[in-house]
């Protein structure tokens, strides 16, 4: 999905100072990479640390021996603040020289020329990059960030519970098929347990909601050619078919909080407290990992796949995953590129895929499809859909205007009216860089 953007304008004196980074490397004082000296900061997200810290070790090794004097600092961040301390390093003097990003963040940093420009050529499987990530690095034909993981949403349930309920431990193809079958899990574990949600379905979730947004061939917003601005359309009679059927679903299976977003949801089925959820193919790890307040006991009994969606189809996932970016005012931009390569070569994606991650690229993909493990989310990948790529997207993000229509509209409002209101907002805010 490219878009031609609107110019926007660059955040006040962000690319006045060029002050080094983590150490400088005067290159041109050391063209041989083993005289290359300084420090290099690189910021990863927490995930790596947990799941793959091994790749960060080999990337590093072999980042050393070809710059042996160079020190590559990582420095492992939250998703819940990494963009204030971002924002807040970017104005000063200390800064990382590499950045991951998640997809929806990336054009911010772009419009705001705080990421150096990417030469696709150096990396591997750059022909063959999703491009629902790749999009997100792109900007006036420029590349500004390399596809680091991709990420999609998928059903994950209780095989015991539904076993138990059904007389099966799979989940039904077909939406109709599925609520049935939630309907005989609500009598067998509800009765017990008023709190037990056989499809835990957060209100806030705003990420699921328009997925059936798009499962009726609606869209947040649309970019028009004309005007050569972004409009608004969730007031379209598709965008609200979908959310209505979101609500109706919160509402008939969500025993819980209503009002609560997707954040723990994988605690809630850890705790027992629901047989199935809608998340990232990787949240079917937290549910029994004990580092995440998982329930080891659920080992063997927690299961994924395709979520059935509306008219006897698939429901289409938001394509998720990072990104990985230079800081443009860093010093040490070459070093940084170099790292990138290293840590998303086909070898370093190929250690990714063998932990069940989705690769940046179809190539490696490909494997993923018929493997039961990968399966449901790497099918998924193909017919996803993406938030609009837009200047102002962020600011929208920021605001929460998607979590806080669906709020109003679990309150009582109408589902014509919460939408029309968020079409206002999201017009306000949509054509202008945050």
């Amino acid at each position: 999905m490219k878009r031609k953007l609107i110019a926007a304008i660059g955040i006040a004196g962000m690319m006045v100072s060029i002050a080094a980074c983590g150490g400088s490397g005067d290159k041109e004082a050391a063209k041989d990479p083993k005289d290359r000296k300084g420090e290099l900061t690189v910021w990863l997200m927490t995930d790596a640390q947990s799941t793959w810290p091994e790749l960060v070790k080999q990337a590093n090794a072999e980042f050393n021996d070809k710059y042996p004097g160079v020190k590559v600092n990582v420095q492992y961040q939250q998703w819940g603040d990494k963009t204030k301390k971002l924002d807040a390093a970017l104005s000063g003097s200390k800064f990382p020289d590499v950045v991951e990003l998640g997809n929806t963040e990336t054009m911010t940093y772009i419009l705001n020329g705080a990421l150096g420009e990417i030469d696709e050529k150096k990396y591997d499987n750059s022909d063959t990059w999703i491009s629902g990530l790749k999009d997100t690095c792109s900007y006036e034909g420029k590349l500004y960030c390399v596809p680091y993981y991709a990420g999609a949403r998928v059903a994950i349930y209780n095989k015991e519970m539904f076993k138990a309920a059904t007389g099966k431990d799979t989940i039904p193809e077909t939406e109709d098929g599925l609520t049935k079958a939630l309907g005989k899990i609500e009598a067998k574990y509800g009765k017990k347990d008023k709190a037990f949600s056989p499809l835990y379905l957060p209100g806030r979730y705003w990420y699921a909601a328009m997925s059936y947004v798009a499962a009726y061939g609606g869209k947040i917003a649309e970019y028009d050619e004309g005007s050569k601005k972004w409009k608004a359309t969730l007031s379209s009679p598709e965008a609200q078919e979908g959310i209505q059927h979101y609500v109706d679903l919160v509402k008939e299976y969500n025993n819980g909080d209503q009002t609560k977003d997707e954040q723990d949801h994988a605690n809630v089925m850890a705790n027992k407290k629901t047989a199935m959820i809608y998340g990232n193919g990787w949240e079917s790890g937290s549910v029994i990992d004990p580092a995440a307040n998982g329930n080891p006991k659920l080992k063997d009994k927690i299961g994924t796949a395709g979520m059935p969606g509306p008219n006897g189809k698939a429901l289409p996932s938001f394509i998720g995953g990072s990104d990985l970016a230079t800081i443009s005012k860093s010093e040490n931009q070459d070093l940084a590129q170099d790292w990138i390569s290293i840590f998303t070569s086909e070898k370093s994606e190929a250690a990714l895929a063998e932990k069940n991650i989705l690769p940046n690229n179809t190539k490696q993909l490909e494997p993923l499809k018929t493997k039961p493990e990968t399966a449901p989310i790497a099918n998924a990948v193909p017919d996803a859909w993406f938030t609009p790529i837009a200047p102002g997207w962020a600011a929208i993000e920021k605001k929460e205007t998607l979590e806080l229509m669906l709020l109003d509209i679990l309150k009582g409002e109408s589902v014509a009216d919460a939408t029309k209101a968020a079409d206002a907002e999201i017009d306000q805010l949509i054509n202008e860089a945050s």
